[in-house]
């Protein structure tokens, strides 16, 4: 009787490796089969015109017909990176200044908001009023901000109430770029606020409470706990604003129409959309597109790694 009762408990023993087997094998097919519209739709959007860029890199194609692709080896990027080109020496460096410049406004004035709705009553409501350009559309926030800078507008108005005269920000090629600049960085502030006052919310109340029993102030106290325990957020907001910044071309159509004056706002995104839906060459787009894709790529894992030596350096 004993010996019956051992075997049965051994061939329980035995079984329950492989039921729990068999109930993860049901699992997972039961994830893949959730996964499967976000995957199909990863691979429809994002999957396969990525493979269809990098193709049409190499390739000569008019847009219309797959019959008539042909294969141009290295010949568009030749076109691209040639230093007689506009594409390098001008509207590679107004991208780079649009961007950065944006960056360096859209993340200076999102940690200044934070840090002051942090310390404010209705939080709730402070966060709502400077999230709302993030829903507004582009197209309306262009225009709106077209007006404003009009000889006529706004912001002239007030210049010519301090007795300055009426500045040309969208007419002139001085002024062009940094205006629409300002305009991309205040659009973009709204979405850095929210994740950054998530992140000053996570900083522990008993650092600042010890660091002022210590006799600092509020600006040892920012520089010394707020700003280093605020890094993982911040360097989120980085690398999206500057994701964002080097994509962006909608807000330049809206203000200046052309990329103008004198291709003074043409960046790279504006030039590729022009290259394949006003001319036809999509193989040059398409290799512009990968050019930028690169820069992407370097500028992002140079934040990673600089943000990976600063946290090494300081733990």
């Amino acid at each position: 009787m004993t010996t019956a009762v051992g075997r049965v408990g051994d061939d329980r023993l035995a079984a329950s490796p492989a039921r729990r087997l068999g109930r993860l094998q049901r699992e997972g097919r039961a994830a893949y089969l959730f996964l499967a519209p976000a995957l199909l739709f990863f691979c429809v959007f994002l999957i396969l015109p990525f493979v269809f860029a990098i193709v049409l890199a190499f390739s000569d194609w008019g847009g219309f017909d797959l019959g008539t692709l042909k294969w141009a080896g290295t010949a568009n990027f030749g076109d691209v990176l040639s230093f007689d080109g506009t594409f390098v020496k001008l509207i590679l460096v107004n991208t780079l200044l649009f961007a950065f410049g944006s960056v360096f406004l859209a993340t200076f004035g999102s940690v200044l908001v934070a840090y002051c709705i942090d310390r404010l009553a209705f939080q709730g409501f402070w966060r709502v009023l400077y999230f709302l350009p993030v829903v507004a559309t582009v197209v309306a926030i262009g225009n709106v901000w077209k007006m404003m800078y009009q000889p006529a507008g706004l912001i002239n108005g007030v210049l010519n109430k301090l007795g300055v005269n009426s500045i040309g920000f969208l007419s002139d090629a001085s002024y062009a770029l940094p205006s629409v600049t300002v305009v991309q960085a205040w659009a973009s502030i709204g979405g850095a606020v929210l994740i950054l006052t998530a992140g000053l919310k996570a900083i522990p109340e008993m650092y600042y409470e010890a660091a002022e029993v210590d006799g600092a102030n509020s600006w040892h106290m920012f520089w010394s706990i707020t700003l280093p325990l605020l890094r993982p957020a911040l360097l989120f907001v980085l690398i999206t604003q500057f994701i964002g910044g080097l994509q962006s071309f909608a807000l330049i159509i809206v203000m200046t129409g052309d990329g103008g004056p004198v291709n003074a706002t043409n960046v790279a995104a504006f030039e590729m959309y022009q290259r394949a839906f006003k001319y036809g060459a999509w193989g040059t787009a398409s290799a512009m597109a990968m050019v930028l894709f690169v820069i992407i790529l370097a500028i992002t894992l140079l934040q990673l790694w600089v943000a990976r030596r600063r946290g090494e350096e300081t733990s």
